[in-house]
C-alpha cells in the first residue's frame, strides 16, 4: 500500500465519482463529472475534525483505504456513493455548497454523503482492505527500483475506472478527463491485459459500441453520449484551438461539421492483448468494427485522394496543441500514414489468426503499398515531411520519427531517422521533446510544444525495436522508466529539460499510468536496473 497526498492522489475509489482532497480550511468532497471543473460540484467542503475540547484532530495518514484523523476517527468508502465518517467522542464540521455550515457528534458510523443507511464501521474497513488488498495482489511483478511508483499507477488505474457508456471504461483522469478519449483506452488496454484482459478486452468493446455508421470511431465516450464531430465540442474547446490554429498563416477552422476522432491504434492494441491472452472469439467479434474503422481514414479523411489520409482536426490527431496546428486546421503529420501501415500489418494477423488467409494477404499487399507511397510522397531525403493545408510546415517535432512505427521503412531511411533521434535535435537527459530542441518553436512546459509524452516514447520504443534499433529502444526504455520514477508522479507530460512535471500537465493520468505499468514488465525486455536522474 502507499500513501495519497490528497492533492495529486485524492481518496477516492474504484467507480465511484467521489473524490476527497485536501484545502487550506479543511477536506473537500466533490464528483468528477464530464468536462466540469470540480470547484462546480462540489458536495460539502471545510469539513475538520475536532475533539471533545474543540481541539482540530488532523489527518495522520491518507491510503487507498481510508483517511485517518487522530483520535481514531476515519473516513472511509462505504460504496461507490457513499461516504462515511466514522469515530467516537469527536465532531465533524463541514459547509454544505450553499453555505451553511453542518455539525456532527460522532457516536459511530455515519454517512457523510450519499444515500442514508446504517452501516457497521468495522464491516466497512474490512470491505475496503479486501477489495485494495485483491487489486493490488493482481499488479504484475515489476523491479525493486520501480515498485513505489508502480504501486502509485496500479493504484491511479483502478481508481480511474467508472461506468461509461454501459460498460466500465477506464478515464484519463477524474481532474478534468472524465470520459473515454478513444486514444487513451487503447493505452490503457494494452495495461490492463496484464492482469484482466476481459477489462482490457472491454476497453475495446466500449469504443466500438459506439462506431458511427460511416466506420468513423469517436473521439470520446461520455456521459451524454459521444464527441465524433466538431459540434459535439464544447464552446471552450472551440475558443481554446482558435487561439493558436492557423496563425501562423491566417486559416480559419472550417465553420462546417468536422469528424473528430483519434489516430488508428485500435487493432494494434487488440493484437496487444491477443498476445497476451488469446481469445479467438473477441477477435472474431472485433474484426469486421477495426475493418471498418480502417477503411474510413482513405473514404473519409483523404481530401486530395492521394492514398496518404490527413487530420482534418487537430483533435483527430491527439496533439491538440501541437505547433503543427499553427499552420492550418488540417494536417498530414508522417505519424498518421505510419499508424495505418501498421494497423494493415495488425489485421494481417487478426485475419491468419481467424483462418483468413486472403484477407491476410491483402492487408500485407495494402501495407507495403501504403509504406512505399509514404516514402515516395514524404521522405525528402533528410526527414519526412508534415503538410499542413497541403503546404509543408517548418516546425520540427517528434512526429516526423513515427514512420518507424511501421517497420516497414527502407533499411536507409530508418537508418537516418534513428540517428535524428540520436541527434541534439531530439536527445538529450530526458528525451523525446516533442517539438526539436532547436526548433524555435520549442517550449519545454506547453503541452505537445515540447514537454515529453509517455505514449510517444512508448511507441517509438515499440518502433525502433520492430526496425531493429534494439540499442537505442532500450536506452529510450530505461530513460523513459527513470524520468516517471524519479519524478514523483504519474503526469500528463514533463519537461525534457529537467525530467519535472510540467506547471500545466494533469495528475493521476492513466495513459501515463498504463503504459509505465506495461514498460516495467513488458516480457520482451527488462532493462536492467535505471540510474538515478543526472547520471548516464
Amino acid at each position: 500500500m502507499f500513501t495519497l497526498d490528497l492533492v495529486e492522489r485524492p481518496f477516492t475509489e474504484r467507480g465511484s465519482r467521489l473524490l476527497v482532497t485536501a484545502h487550506p480550511d479543511g477536506l473537500r468532497v466533490a464528483r468528477a463529472e464530464y468536462e466540469t471543473p470540480l470547484t462546480e460540484t462540489v458536495e460539502l467542503s471545510g469539513l475538520v475534525v475536532r475533539d471533545r475540547a474543540g481541539r482540530v484532530l488532523p489527518v495522520v495518514s491518507a491510503t487507498p483505504t481510508e483517511v485517518a484523523f487522530a483520535g481514531g476517527v476515519s473516513l472511509l468508502f462505504a460504496d461507490t456513493s457513499t461516504l462515511v465518517i466514522a469515530g467516537h467522542r469527536a465532531q465533524a464540521f463541514w459547509r454544505r455548497p450553499d453555505g451553511a455550515d453542518q455539525a456532527l457528534a460522532l457516536t459511530g458510523c455515519h454517512v457523510l454523503t450519499g444515500p442514508a443507511g446504517t452501516w457497521s464501521e468495522p464491516a466497512v474497513r474490512a470491505a475496503a482492505e479486501a477489495r485494495w488488498d485483491a487489486w493490488f495482489a493482481r499488479m504484475p511483478p515489476v523491479r525493486a527500483d520501480l515498485a513505489e511508483r508502480a504501486r502509485m499507477a496500479w493504484w491511479t488505474l483502478a481508481v480511474n475506472l467508472l461506468p461509461i457508456g454501459g460498460r466500465e471504461g477506464l478515464v484519463p483522469s477524474k481532474y478534468g478527463y472524465v470520459g473515454v478519449w478513444n486514444w487513451d483506452a487503447l493505452f490503457h488496454a494494452v495495461a490492463l491485459r496484464h492482469a484482466s484482459p476481459a477489462l482490457a478486452r472491454d476497453q475495446i468493446r466500449l469504443l466500438l459500441d459506439h462506431q458511427l455508421p460511416d466506420g468513423r470511431l469517436p473521439d470520446v465516450v461520455h456521459d451524454h453520449g459521444v464527441l465524433a464531430e466538431t459540434t459535439d465540442l464544447p464552446r471552450s474547446d472551440h475558443a481554446r484551438l482558435s487561439e493558436h490554429v492557423g496563425r501562423a498563416n491566417g486559416t480559419a477552422p472550417s465553420p462546417d461539421p468536422v469528424p473528430v476522432t483519434k489516430p488508428p491504434l485500435a487493432a494494434w492494441a487488440v493484437w496487444k492483448i491477443h498476445q497476451s491472452a488469446p481469445d479467438l472469439p473477441f477477435l472474431a467479434s472485433v474484426y469486421p468494427a477495426l475493418v471498418r474503422a480502417h477503411d474510413w481514414w482513405f473514404a473519409a479523411s483523404d481530401p486530395d485522394g492521394d492514398g496518404l489520409p490527413a487530420y482534418l482536426h487537430p483533435y483527430s490527431s491527439g496533439l491538440d496543441d501541437s505547433p503543427v496546428w499553427d499552420y492550418g486546421p488540417r494536417a498530414e503529420p508522417p505519424d498518421l500514414n505510419s499508424y495505418l501501415i501498421h494497423q494493415a500489418d495488425r489485421l494481417a494477423d487478426i485475419a491468419d489468426a481467424l483462418g483468413l488467409p486472403a484477407d491476410a494477404a491483402r492487408w500485407r499487399s495494402r501495407a507495403a503499398a501504403h509504406a512505399e507511397l509514404l516514402v515516395a510522397e514524404r521522405w525528402d531525403g533528410t526527414r519526412f515531411v508534415t503538410l499542413a493545408d497541403d503546404a509543408p510546415v517548418p516546425v520540427r517535432t517528434v512526429l516526423e520519427l513515427m514512420p518507424l512505427f511501421t517497420g516497414r521503412l527502407p533499411a536507409e531511411v530508418a537508418a537516418a531517422l534513428e540517428r535524428t533521434l540520436r541527434s541534439g535535435s531530439f536527445w538529450g537527459e530526458h528525451p523525446v521533446p516533442t517539438v526539436a530542441f532547436d526548433d524555435p518553436a520549442f517550449d519545454p512546459d506547453t503541452m505537445w510544444r515540447g514537454p515529453v509524452w509517455l505514449n510517444v516514447n512508448y511507441l517509438l520504443v515499440d518502433g525502433l525495436r520492430r526496425s531493429g534499433f534494439t540499442a537505442t529502444a532500450d536506452e529510450l526504455h530505461r530513460r523513459s522508466l527513470a524520468m516517471v520514477r524519479d519524478a514523483g508522479g504519474l503526469y500528463e507530460y514533463w519537461n525534457p529539460l529537467t525530467g519535472a512535471r510540467a506547471p500545466r500537465a494533469a495528475s493521476g493520468f492513466g495513459w501515463s499510468a498504463a503504459l509505465f505499468i506495461d514498460l516495467a514488465t513488458d516480457p520482451s525486455h527488462r532493462p536492467g536496473p535505471t540510474a538515478p536522474a543526472g547520471s548516464d
